[in-house]
């Protein structure tokens, strides 16, 4: 199966002398979830900011169906298709779960059905939004704020979606929550790269996973490379000094 989204030989640098990606190589597919993992400082987060179009490139370029979308801004790769919910709480504390959605419908703010039937669908999705649809989302758990997040980025229909440690410091069970919505977007057809901390369940929801180590690929294997006794995964727990139980 064709990638949907590309980064080839990427190397991208912060304040132009420090080098965060150096040459990296990541494929996403569609229907599938592409995980990245690997220590703090490995370069993760970066690899995200870099495919949603934060960070310009030093070398390498980015494809996306076939496109060479490396010099494209942000907003435009938002519509070609492509959302990103951050590690960090990303809404606006004081408004409400609605207005919080409807800031999201923004690039198609002028068609009144269309936001209509785009917020239905996040409702539909999350019912639990839509009881507290009024309420400030500073009033809500950690847990809630995330699917406005998550439904947010959905409004605009996205053909992928990237995701960064979306279960951070959320509680066990509604960690379980997430780790099953997001194995239920690629199971829809959708192109989820998704970067986590939690290395078992990563490796668990994730159809082909890449460990980075000092912003270089380190290795890459499917989810039967991950499979108990195998060597990518015995290397991968004695690297991060992990126990993948």
């Amino acid at each position: 199966m064709d990638a949907v989204l590309t980064l080839n030989e990427v190397t991208v640098a912060y304040h132009g002398d420090i080098t965060i990606l150096n040459r990296v190589n990541v494929s996403a597919r569609k229907g599938c979830v592409t995980g990245i993992i690997g220590p703090n400082g490995a370069g993760k987060s970066t690899v995200l900011k870099t495919m949603f179009g934060f960070l310009p490139l030093r070398h390498g370029n980015i494809v996306l169906n076939g496109q060479d979308i490396s010099r494209d801004p942000a907003n435009r790769r938002a519509g070609q298709g492509v959302a990103y919910v951050p590690q960090s709480r990303s809404l606006f504390a004081d408004l409400s779960v609605e207005d919080n959605l409807l800031l999201g419908c923004w690039p198609f703010r002028g068609d009144r059905a269309r936001v209509r039937r785009q917020i239905d669908s996040v409702y539909a999705r999350f019912p639990i939004l839509a009881e507290k649809r009024r309420d400030p989302v500073s009033s809500m758990s950690g847990g809630q704020q995330r699917f406005v997040e998550f439904g947010r980025a959905l409004l605009i229909e996205p053909s992928v979606i990237l995701l960064d440690e979306p279960t951070a410091m959320l509680a066990p069970k509604i960690s379980k929550e997430i780790y099953t919505f997001v194995r239920g977007l690629a199971d829809e057809g959708m192109t989820v790269v998704l970067v986590d901390q939690n290395v078992r369940r990563c490796a668990e929801v994730s159809d082909y996973l890449y460990i980075l180590e000092l912003g270089r690929n380190k290795a890459e294997g499917d989810r039967q490379a991950f499979a108990e006794g195998s060597g990518l995964r015995d290397m991968v727990a004695t690297w991060m000094d992990y126990k993948i139980d």
